[in-house]
């Protein structure tokens, strides 16, 4: 659950990150920026401040900010309501992203540490809902896609980041996560 004073600080985390970002969002989209907790009541350390722009029956297209070393909780997104899994391409617009994926999952990238479980850098207790090890760094203006199905989690650097997140069909509510404790829907105190 955010309460009200986590509410405040992650809307002026997220109209910060942005503004640095040169990212231009209407007050509208402010007003309906989600912050999350995922349901883990362990915010800022997981969490997200989103900003969905267009999510159409074929599109979606979100901001994604996080503050210092934030992490958006593992996840991975399969075929529901007779559709394919979403396809989704990250794009950093301000600061530097830690993306995660499966050690096994074959991708080409410049920069690539694979962790063991002990050293991951996850939210400290958390390492067996935190299991993809192998970490991308994106950079401002570096992209990456991601197929439907495979498992991801990521956080920000000490400077926090805005991510796009552009994807096929975005159903998130039906997204599955490894930790069984999140809650997708944000409940505001």
């Amino acid at each position: 659950m955010i309460n009200k004073a986590q509410l405040k600080t992650g809307q002026a985390t997220a109209r910060d990150l942005i503004k640095k970002s040169g990212l231009l969002v209407t007050e509208a989209e402010f007003a309906e920026m989600e912050v999350a907790d995922f349901g883990l009541n362990n915010y800022p350390t997981e969490g997200a401040q989103i900003i969905t722009f267009l999510n159409t029956e074929k599109v979606g297209y979100k901001a994604i900010c996080l503050a210092k070393r934030q992490s958006l909780p593992e996840h991975w997104h399969t075929a529901s309501l007779g559709e394919e899994g979403k396809e989704e391409s990250f794009r950093v617009v301000y600061g530097n992203l830690r993306l995660f994926v499966p050690d096994d999952h074959k991708i080409e990238w410049p920069n690539i540490k694979t962790w063991t479980p002990k050293e991951l850098p996850c939210p400290a207790g958390k390492q067996q809902f935190y299991t993809c090890n192998k970490e991308l760094k994106l950079a401002q203006a570096e992209q990456v896609t991601l197929p439907p199905g495979v498992p991801h989690w990521f956080m920000a650097d000490e400077g926090g980041c805005v991510v796009l997140s552009i994807s096929s069909w975005a159903r998130c509510a039906l997204d599955p996560f490894t930790d069984p404790n999140v809650i997708r829907e944000t409940v505001y105190e």
